[in-house]
């Protein structure tokens, strides 16, 4: 699995889980699936792994999408 934010992206302030057979984009804010599906397995562990390093993934969004910062 990969997390990825990527720049110049569109709103609402989202991440990408990656794996070998899904994707699917997450709000920051909620941790809320906004579009695509992943096994449940991957999904426990990408957000259980968003939940606890939040912070890091703001920063992210906030460093590659100077255009729409986040809290």
């Amino acid at each position: 699995m990969v997390i990825t934010v990527y720049g110049n992206d569109h709103l609402p302030p989202h991440f990408h889980v990656l794996s070998p057979d899904a994707e699917a984009l997450v709000e920051i804010a909620t941790l809320a699936v906004l579009a695509g599906s992943l096994p449940s397995r991957i999904a426990r562990e990408a957000l259980a792994w968003a939940a606890a390093n939040i912070d890091r993934i703001r920063a992210e969004w906030n460093r590659i999408n100077p255009r729409f910062p986040i809290a």
